[in-house]
């Protein structure tokens, strides 16, 4: 069976780099959005530029802060009730600081952890709230192939963090499992964006070209998904078996 329609989705970290990405993609497929970060100017600029081209689409928008639970737990419902539901909610605000662990910098670490994944967590209990009273929806978590093995330097924290949310996310599949809520953790690779300036990798894409491939394995609805799915699905299943001194001249 095809997957339903999700038309109406909501999307964190809307104002720069996937998430507005994501936001321009989906809106060119005739979806209406709900879109939240704390940069409500950037926000209010892509509102603007997102009606305009598509003025028959509804976009929502709204300042949260992902390290603050009340935030969430406050805006998400509002978003949700202003469209009437939300079909579909991707977990996507992250950020990527770090340092080598023991180095002096343990607050760019905390700072990674607390956002990525408590301030997900957050956001899924919001949205599971939503979707159970709904009966149905698709839960999206952006993680990383980051998450595949331990990384050095200023990728562990944030690698340990997109590991929590592979995790978090099969937690919450096992626990609806049979039932019309779909959870997706989503892996990307290297994407040109803010977060991975200075962190280029093997296979790094464009983010325009990261985006399309991104939203085309959302659709798909896979429990856990690559992006782009060449190469990134075969690189990983190697990763999960190199020995680590391997490893460490690719990361």
């Amino acid at each position: 069976m095809p997957n339903p329609v999700r038309q109406r989705i909501f999307i964190s970290g809307a104002s720069a780099g996937l998430g507005e990405g994501m936001a321009r993609r989906f809106a060119a497929m005739g979806r209406d959005l709900a879109l939240a970060a704390r940069r409500t100017d950037r926000l209010q600029a892509l509102q603007k530029e997102l009606l305009a081209a598509h003025p028959d689409i509804r976009v929502m928008t709204s300042a949260m802060d992902v390290d603050d639970p009340d935030s969430v737990a406050t805006v998400l419902p509002e978003l949700a009730d202003r469209l009437g539901g939300l079909d579909r909610v991707i977990v996507n605000a992250g950020i990527g600081k770090g340092a080598s662990i023991g180095t002096g910098k343990a607050w760019a670490n905390r700072a990674t952890l607390l956002t990525n994944v408590l301030g997900s967590h957050a956001q899924c209990e919001a949205a599971m709230e939503l979707f159970r009273a709904q009966g149905a929806g698709h839960l999206v978590l952006i993680s990383s192939v980051a998450s595949i093995r331990g990384m050095r330097g200023t990728r562990t924290a944030y690698g340990a963090s997109k590991a929590a949310l592979n995790s978090l996310a099969e937690g919450i599949r096992s626990d609806v499992y049979g039932s019309h809520i779909k959870v997706s953790a989503i892996l990307p690779g290297y994407i040109e964006t803010d977060i991975n300036v200075g962190r280029r990798g093997l296979f790094t894409v464009g983010l325009d070209k990261g985006v399309q491939a991104l939203v085309d394995v959302i659709e798909r609805e896979p429990a856990r998904g690559y992006v782009p799915e060449w190469p990134w699905r075969p690189v990983s299943r190697l990763l999960r078996v190199l020995p680590l001194p391997v490893v460490r001249r690719f990361t």
